[in-house]
């Protein structure tokens, strides 16, 4: 069983006023910085094997503190990366809504190509492809006596974590936008190599714990 922690980057100080998309040098702020924190924290038990991110700063920004608390490394993956907004990329949001296309966005997003960039449908294949390709990578045979759950660590972007989301549950394309992934939030996919993914949680905030581990039961012998 293989469980994927999607996690979205903390907070910065451009993202509530411009399309970030894939604009190079953007870090986290003050505020995201402790978000970062707080989440390695809350992940402080959790059986981690691995951290991959998107390769863009904020990203890995997020990650390092995870890993880090796991003695890990952050594995960068090119597919994480976000979308390909083309010319919208760095435009602010004002001026964005003033755009027809804007509008058809928010209507049908399945059938929008960005201006010189990606369509979701495009993106939703490529963050899939590579999810399920990590999923491979750390399946192992179903045995719970044997076998401990494989958790790994994927830190994204909003639009990409959403789009993995409406894939795991089975939603359409165009309802994507009704998922809230928050800055630093955390949604969990379950894989046991079937058809079947389960999704245990979407858009959990950093105030939680993962349960510490509890040791072994041990048995008495009756004399």
């Amino acid at each position: 069983m293989t469980i994927l922690l999607l996690i979205r980057h903390g907070e910065n100080d451009v993202m509530l006023r411009h399309l970030t998309g894939r604009t190079p040098g953007v870090s986290l702020n003050e505020k995201g910085r402790q978000q970062a924190e707080k989440l390695a924290e809350a992940l402080i038990h959790a059986p981690l094997k691995a951290v991959y991110s998107s390769p863009l700063a904020r990203a890995v920004e997020t990650a390092q503190p995870l890993a880090q608390s796991h003695n890990l490394i952050v594995q960068t993956r090119p597919a994480l990366i976000e979308v390909d907004y083309g010319e919208w990329q760095g435009r602010t949001y004002k001026q964005l809504g003033r755009l027809k296309m804007w509008k058809a966005l928010l209507e049908k997003p399945s059938q929008i190509r960005f201006p010189g960039g990606e369509t979701l449908s495009e993106v939703q294949q490529r963050i899939t492809a590579e999810l399920e390709g990590l999923i491979r990578e750390w399946q192992l045979p179903a045995d719970p006596k044997k076998k401990p759950d494989q958790v790994i660590a994927v830190v994204a972007h909003a639009d990409i974590i959403r789009l993995a989301l409406a894939y795991y549950l089975n939603m359409a394309l165009d309802d994507y936008l009704r998922l809230w992934v928050a800055p630093a939030s955390l949604s969990v996919v379950q894989h046991d190599g079937s058809g079947r993914p389960r999704v245990l949680n979407i858009n959990q905030a950093a105030h939680f714990t993962w349960p510490e581990p509890q040791p072994p039961k041990t048995h008495r012998k009756s004399s």
